[in-house]
C-alpha cells in the first residue's frame, strides 16, 4: 500500500481532526467506497432538506454540500501541484467567501451529491496512478508543508467531519 497514513509533520496539525477521523485500511479503497455510502444516505433526504439551516449564520445542507465538493477540488489539485514536483506555493482559500460567493441553495441535494461523486472518481483516478515518488513530494498551500499523501486522508476525513454534522445537527 503506497498510501500510508501520514505523520504529525507532514500538514498542519488542524487537518489532523480530518485525517484522526479515517480508519485504517486502504485509503483509496475507502474513497471509492466512501462516496457510494455517502450518496446512498443523501439519496434518503427528502429534497425540501436541502435549504434547511439548523441555526441562523450556519450553512444550509445544499451549502455544506457544495463546500465538500469544493474542498474536494482544491485538496486534488493540492496534489497534484505537489506531485508534479511544482514548488510554487499555493494560496489558501476562505471556506464562507467561497459559499457566499454561489448559490448552491438553488441545486437539489441529489445534483449536488452526483457532482460530488463524479469528483471522486476523477480523484481516486489521480492518487491511484501517482508513483511513489510523487506520493512522497512535499510543497507549500496555505503557507504550510503539506506531503501528497495527507490529501486523500484529509478528503477522507473531510467527508467524514461533515457528514457527522449533517446527521447530528440537519436530520
Amino acid at each position: 500500500m503506497l498510501y500510508s497514513r501520514p505523520s504529525r509533520d507532514e500538514c498542519p496539525e488542524y487537518y489532523f481532526a480530518y485525517i484522526d477521523k479515517v480508519p485504517d485500511g486502504d485509503i483509496l479503497d475507502l474513497l471509492s467506497t466512501q462516496v457510494d455510502n455517502t450518496a446512498s444516505y443523501l439519496a434518503s433526504l427528502p429534497p425540501e432538506l436541502g435549504t434547511y439551516r439548523y441555526a441562523d449564520g450556519k450553512w444550509t445542507v445544499s451549502e455544506v454540500l457544495g463546500h465538500m465538493v469544493d474542498c474536494e477540488r482544491v485538496f486534488a489539485f493540492r496534489g497534484l501541484h505537489i506531485a508534479r514536483g511544482d514548488k510554487t506555493p499555493i494560496p489558501g482559500f476562505e471556506q464562507d467567501d467561497w459559499v457566499a460567493s454561489t448559490d448552491f441553495n438553488r441545486r437539489s441535494i441529489k445534483s449536488l451529491a452526483d457532482e460530488l461523486h463524479v469528483l471522486r472518481a476523477s480523484t481516486v483516478m489521480l492518487f491511484k496512478n501517482l508513483t511513489a515518488e510523487e506520493i512522497e513530494r512535499t510543497g507549500t498551500a496555505s503557507g504550510y508543508p503539506f506531503s501528497v499523501r495527507t490529501i486523500p486522508y484529509i478528503i477522507a476525513g473531510h467527508e467524514i467531519h461533515h457528514l457527522g454534522v449533517l446527521k447530528d445537527r440537519y436530520v
